[in-house]
């Protein structure tokens, strides 16, 4: 996903460079021609950002024009001092999603929302996402289990703190992202044994 956000940085006068020079190639395309595209702004104002592009479509009548404006984000559960708690983290720090017709009028309205500061793609050409882009996001949004947060690492200590093996202390041996599971080495008798856990029965010493 990281070919999706690629800008240029120097985009605070970016001019409109007309309809000819966007990518119309993308396979995401609804019978009238909006597209999602991803817009950058500073780190930690996506949401005021995503409010007052909402509130310049009303306020210019660009309801037929801008549908949707999105900050991508996902659960996590994190663990800290043997306690869980589930946190809303932003997918993309930086960037918000629009839906969109793209013309000069569309490209005004968004590119001159305060905290914008530009669109990606390559230079002052707005890239739109392909329609595979735009589900692996969603699906990220709408996933029924958190993402577990990671903060130990091959070769670290950790405590168990669920289950048989409570409040031994072993080493991690292997981390298994997919499955959500670590292989820990935990010592018995004199003899190191590895203890297969799920992500939440750990936490760093």
């Amino acid at each position: 996903m990281d070919n999706i956000f690629k800008f240029s940085a120097d985009e605070e006068e970016d001019p409109w460079t007309g309809p000819d020079d966007i990518d119309t190639d993308a396979d995401d395309a609804y019978d009238d021609g909006r597209r999602w595209y991803v817009i950058h702004c500073y780190s930690g104002y996506e949401n005021k950002v995503r409010h007052a592009i909402e509130q310049r479509i009303e306020t210019m009548g660009m309801e037929d024009k801008i549908f949707d404006v999105i900050v991508p984000t996902e659960e996590e559960i994190e663990i800290k001092d043997g306690k869980r708690r589930t946190v809303e983290r932003r997918v993309f720090p930086g960037y918000v999603l629009v839906q969109m017709l793209m013309d000069e009028d569309s490209w005004y309205v968004v590119r001159n929302t305060p905290g914008v500061t530009g669109f990606v793609g390559m230079g002052n050409k707005p890239t739109p996402l392909t329609e595979q882009e735009v589900s692996q996001i969603m699906r990220r949004m709408e996933a029924e289990a958190p993402v577990v947060k990671v903060t130990f690492k091959p070769g670290q200590k950790v405590r168990i703190i669920d289950g048989p093996f409570n409040d031994i202390v072993g080493i991690v041996d292997e981390i298994d992202m997919e499955r959500a599971k670590v292989r820990v080495m935990v010592s018995f008798f004199g003899r190191e044994t590895p203890v297969e856990l799920d992500f939440l029965q750990v936490e760093k010493t």
